[in-house]
């Protein structure tokens, strides 16, 4: 079993776990729509990256229709 050789004071078991606090989420602005988006990632409401569409956005799928 692994015992200290010396007491680990509060100053630095505290410090040791400074970089554990989460971190806010930083969301942009989309340029083609306006919603909240993370950055560098494709803006889920309009399907848009980088002035593009990369995922074309489908219509309402009515289910019982597509079932027959």
């Amino acid at each position: 079993m692994a015992v200290q050789q010396n007491k680990v004071s509060k100053s630095r078991r505290n410090n040791r776990r400074a970089h554990d606090a989460l971190v806010a989420a930083n969301p942009n602005e989309c340029p083609s729509c306006g919603e909240l988006k993370r950055p560098h990632h494709v803006c889920a409401a309009c399907g848009h990256y980088d002035d593009r569409e990369v995922v074309a956005q489908a219509d309402e799928i009515d289910l019982d229709e597509d079932a027959a």
